[in-house]
């Protein structure tokens, strides 16, 4: 694996040939990231026995905020380490239960800038967002 390449184990798995983020001096790229586990569940889906799925953008939300932080710690990064991120939401009528939990995680004053776009679909049918991110991290690998 090249220096510059951060795969996490124990996480879920790109599902095609990229890594989960890449140094590239000064800066960590990571790839979208979903709700999904490493077991390949999904946070924030409910199947019930009568076969209806529900799906909560706000449990998706924290989910990938926390795999972003688990993707950034892997690389010896944090959340307050991102400068950019790009949030793709399935549904523009998700942006306000997605804001509540975001602003949990970040402020206007300290928190990265973002681009929220609507999307048709994500890879997979349950899922309600995906954020890619930058982050500006120290340039020497750990």
């Amino acid at each position: 694996m090249r220096e510059d390449t951060i795969i996490v184990t124990d996480f879920a798995r790109p599902r095609a040939n990229y890594p989960h983020a890449r140094r590239a001096g000064a800066f960590l790229f990571v790839s979208g990231l979903s709700s999904r586990r490493a077991d390949d569940t999904l946070a924030g889906v409910t199947r019930t026995p009568d076969g209806q799925v529900i799906r909560d953008i706000a449990e998706q939300t924290e989910a990938v905020i926390e795999n972003l932080r688990t993707v950034l710690r892997a690389a010896g990064a944090d959340l307050d380490h991102l400068v950019d991120v790009t949030v793709f939401l399935v549904n523009m009528a998700d942006y306000a239960a997605f804001n509540a939990v975001y602003d949990r995680y970040f402020s206007a004053t300290t928190g990265p800038t973002r681009t929220t776009v609507a999307v048709r679909e994500l890879p997979h049918p349950d899922l309600l967002i995906e954020i890619k991110a930058v982050a500006l991290v120290d340039s020497t690998p750990d």
